[in-house]
């Protein structure tokens, strides 16, 4: 092979690696609706990658890559169709469908049969059935409609590649077993369905917003994944106002990634953040979804009371002028919306900046006996940071160790000792080095 043919066989594996990014989701789902079959749907399109591979080479890359692996991949899923139809005998009846479909040029308005369908939409609730338990539901997104690769996935959550591609099998038998609609829910199936593909994209965002393990404080990547199908599914689903809310708070949350990391990759907690820093453009953009959210009368709803409470720190230019005020009452409201434990302990940190650091202990030395807790890093953090500003320096350092022996994060637990260090050192300034704890 010559350095001319290695030069020619390098840009086409480019190009098709960034072609199968952007148009990997779109091709599985136009499939899908065709062979309702997430998991064939998955092959057909792996198998016209395989082809690009083998002819992009040779032929070049086409003037429309997207429409050239839909074409070879829909002439694979019309072979598939007829093989079904043999096995089935209704040779006629399926082979007028197939005809149909093969001569049907997709127009996604025309094939709208609810207020918020299209093939993507579908693929993305299929994904995210409940059927599947939350993990599975975060890997099958993730690679089909992030097109990231097994290997990927598993390196972003830093669990072996054998566990995600279990997970991504067992999801997809799963989804064929419970024999799982390729299709949008509707009234009363539509809310507690939505809720579960937001929870997903919820879940990547955070992971990649505040690394659960490993040894880096974010995964920028993984942020970006969610993001973007979190704009899309606003997009394909523009009169729910939890969707918007969803989105606000993620946008909020990513315009603060680029203070969120010092220069050796420490960790900067949310007081301490050079906020000039903070990505303005992606606040308006949260602004304006989170205004959304509310117009369509989501402002009680749990992602836009979130994003409420982010949005308060994005328009406030220095630390000072928060306000931590409305942010404890946001969180009020948010603990009877949605209660858990760690709304409270939110709320907590909200309370004592706002009413001092004896009120917000008071809440979090309810918590101490809360079982779902129990092995929470940030609960004997904040404590700390309490305990820190009421001068119980001893006390504070060894809430500090205590959850630095908690987390899995390397960058979080140096952070923690550092912290703790502080607290031995110099007692009187440990209060300015213990910052709010921020997640997601």
């Amino acid at each position: 092979m010559t350095a001319a043919d290695i030069d020619r066989t390098q840009s086409a594996q480019r190009a098709i690696d960034a072609v199968w990014r952007i148009e990997s989701a779109r091709l599985i789902a136009g499939l899908a609706r065709i062979v309702r079959d997430v998991g064939l749907a998955e092959e057909l399109a792996q198998d016209a990658l395989v082809v690009a591979l083998e002819r992009w080479p040779e032929s070049g890359v086409p003037e429309n890559p997207g429409a050239w692996l839909m074409a070879t991949a829909k002439h694979r899923a019309i072979d598939a169709l007829r093989r079904r139809q043999m096995r089935e005998r209704k040779h006629e009846e399926l082979g007028k469908e197939i005809a149909t479909q093969q001569l049907a040029t997709p127009d996604l308005d025309a094939q709208l049969d609810d207020d918020v369908g299209d093939d993507l939409l579908r693929l993305i609730f299929t994904a995210c059935h409940p059927v599947l338990s939350a993990e599975a539901r975060v890997a099958l997104t993730l690679r089909l409609l992030g097109g990231l690769t097994t290997e990927e996935i598993a390196r972003a959550f830093l669990v072996p590649e054998p566990t995600v591609a279990q997970r991504i099998v067992r999801a997809k038998r799963t989804l064929a077993e419970k024999r799982v609609p390729f299709e949008v829910p509707r009234g009363a199936e539509l809310a507690p369905r939505l809720s579960s593909v937001l929870e997903v994209l919820y879940l990547v965002f955070n992971e990649g917003y505040s690394a659960t393990a490993g040894d880096d404080w974010m995964r920028p990547a993984l942020c970006e994944d969610a993001l973007r199908l979190g704009r899309i599914l606003a997009e394909l689903a523009p009169q729910e106002p939890e969707v918007h809310g969803l989105v606000a708070l993620l946008e909020i949350q990513a315009s603060r990634s680029r203070a969120r990391i010092g220069p050796a990759g420490e960790p900067i907690l949310l007081l301490a953040q050079n906020r000039a820093r903070w990505d303005r453009v992606l606040i308006r953009r949260g602004l304006l979804a989170l205004e959304r959210a509310e117009k369509l009368g989501g402002a009680r709803g749990p992602y836009a009371l979130q994003a409420a409470i982010v949005a308060c720190h994005a328009r406030a230019r220095t630390p000072e002028e928060t306000d931590w005020v409305r942010i404890a009452s946001l969180y009020a409201t948010l603990a009877e919306v949605a209660p858990s434990p760690v709304v409270e302990l939110n709320r907590a940190v909200a309370v004592a900046m706002a009413y001092g650091p004896a009120a917000g202990l008071e809440i979090v030395d309810e918590l101490t006996a809360e079982p779902t807790l129990a092995s929470y890093h940030l609960l004997p953090s904040v404590r700390a940071d309490l305990l820190a500003k009421l001068g119980r320096s001893e006390e504070a350092r060894a809430e500090l160790e205590r959850a630095a022996s908690l987390t899995r994060n390397a960058r979080e637990r140096d952070l923690l000792l550092e912290r703790a260090a502080a607290c031995a050192r110099q007692p009187a300034v440990a209060e300015d080095r213990i910052g709010v704890p921020e997640r997601g």
